[in-house]
């Protein structure tokens, strides 16, 4: 009995620390910014309790909602762009010559931050000299778009380095969890006369199936939270064509000054990205468990 309680106590003072750390840098966070969403306050003088005024405001507010609308597209698109991250996995997977430099190069955009990764992409998307558009004066459109100045292409265009950003991410957990698979098993399939497409979605796919729904929670909560390459790209521009739920939360918060609004919004963003996780894991989690 001793023993065990003995085990027990230095488990715990194992986890301690960790824990100490998510309590201070995740939960009193979330705590905070639900009660300054009670408060109107400009971050620096006196509070005022209103209640859940802020929160009422903020449902009514349609540049939440606006923005929120941003949000689960880029959920959409972050979804289902992991369909064609899951098919290259599959390709590098399949031991093609020059693969392992492929995975290599797949992973160099998770080496950069984001600031630089928005910097490079603010080039290739310049109306005058960037790269884009310089390719479509070559083959002879007169007039290319101004990417990052048009509301009905901003958002679009900054899709494409977001995807790109972490695809090598995504590539790299199915290339593992497709590594993971018995080669007994690829080969008792071929001796069976199975093509290399039916032991892809026949017996590859179902068994990652469970990693599959982990990386679609992934990306949809990652989406719903993204912040700082659209911030850098476009603050939200042109005229909140561009606007995220965590961009509206900074600027109410650190520009505006309105800091018990924008402390609502954060709480808000928290809830609604709860709730989503939850019918996501839901609808994805596999209902029996394939063993190998």
């Amino acid at each position: 009995m001793n023993k065990v309680m003995s085990n027990k106590l230095l488990i715990a003072l194992y986890i301690s620390p960790a824990l100490l750390l998510v309590l201070v840098l995740v939960f009193i966070p979330l705590i905070l910014s639900g009660y300054y969403g009670l408060m109107e306050w400009d971050g620096i003088g006196d509070k005022t309790f209103i209640g859940l005024e802020n929160y009422i405001n903020g449902l009514q507010d349609m540049k939440f909602w606006s923005s929120a609308y941003h949000s689960f597209l880029l959920a959409i698109f972050s979804t289902l762009s992991l369909g064609i991250y899951l098919v290259i996995s599959f390709i590098l997977a399949s031991k093609i010559k020059g693969s392992d430099l492929l995975r290599k190069i797949y992973l160099i955009p998770m080496l950069l931050s984001s600031v630089a990764i928005a910097q490079l992409w603010i080039k290739v998307y310049n109306p005058s000299n960037g790269i884009l558009n310089v390719f479509l004066k070559q083959i002879g459109v007169e007039n290319p778009p101004a990417w990052l100045a048009d509301p009905s292409l901003v958002l679009f265009a900054i899709f494409i380095p977001i995807l790109w950003q972490y695809a090598g991410f995504y590539i790299l957990i199915y290339y593992a969890a497709l590594k993971n698979i018995p080669e007994s098993l690829i080969e008792a399939a071929r001796i069976d006369g199975a093509s290399a497409f039916q032991i892809a979605t026949k017996i590859k796919l179902p068994l990652i199936k469970e990693v599959v729904s982990v990386t679609v929670v992934l990306a949809i909560v990652g989406s719903l939270k993204y912040f700082d390459l659209i911030y850098v790209m476009t603050s939200g521009g042109p005229n909140g064509a561009s606007e995220v739920m965590a961009s509206y939360m900074y600027k109410l918060a650190f520009s505006s000054y309105n800091f018990g609004y924008g402390s609502a919004i954060g709480f808000l963003l928290l809830i609604i990205t709860l709730i989503v996780t939850f019918i996501v894991r839901k609808l994805t989690t596999p209902k029996e468990r394939i063993e190998y």
